[in-house]
C-alpha cells in the first residue's frame, strides 16, 4: 500500500524515475481498487453500466498513472512519449508493455540517479 500512497503524492510530477517495484504496485492496486468500485456499483446500481464511482477513481488516478509511467520510461532512457505508442493497436501495447518490464539503467542517466541505489551523504563534519 505504501507504493500506491507514494505515487499519489507525486500527483502532477512527471520528472526523475520510477523502479518496476513502484510502477507495477500501482497498477495492481489500480486494477484492485478499480474491481472492488465495479462490484459496489454493479450491486447498488445494478445492470451493465460502469458506476459513477468507478468513472470518478479513474479519472482522479489518470495524472497520477501518467506521472509514474513516465518515470517508469525514464528509468528505462526513454522519453515518456514513449507512452503514445500505446495508440498502436495491439503492437503498441506489446511494446509499451515490454519497456515497463524492462530493468532500471544501470547508473544514473539523463533523467536523474537510479533509484534502486542508494544516496550516499558524507558524514556531517565533526
Amino acid at each position: 500500500m505504501e507504493w500506491y500512497l507514494a505515487v499519489l503524492k507525486k500527483y502532477l510530477v512527471f520528472t526523475g524515475r520510477a523502479t518496476r517495484t513502484e510502477y507495477w504496485m500501482f497498477a495492481l492496486f489500480n486494477v484492485i481498487i478499480s474491481i472492488v468500485l465495479s462490484i459496489i456499483g454493479y450491486v447498488v446500481v445494478g445492470g451493465n453500466g460502469q458506476s459513477a464511482l468507478s468513472s470518478l477513481y479513474s479519472l482522479a488516478v489518470l495524472l497520477p498513472s501518467l506521472g509514474v509511467s513516465v518515470r517508469r520510461l525514464h528509468d528505462t532512457n526513454r522519453s515518456g512519449w514513449w507512452l503514445l505508442i500505446s495508440l498502436v493497436p495491439i503492437i503498441g501495447i506489446i511494446v509499451l508493455i515490454v519497456f515497463l518490464v524492462q530493468d532500471s539503467d544501470p547508473g544514473d542517466n539523463r533523467y536523474g540517479p537510479n533509484p534502486k541505489q542508494p544516496t550516499i551523504t558524507p558524514a556531517p563534519a565533526v
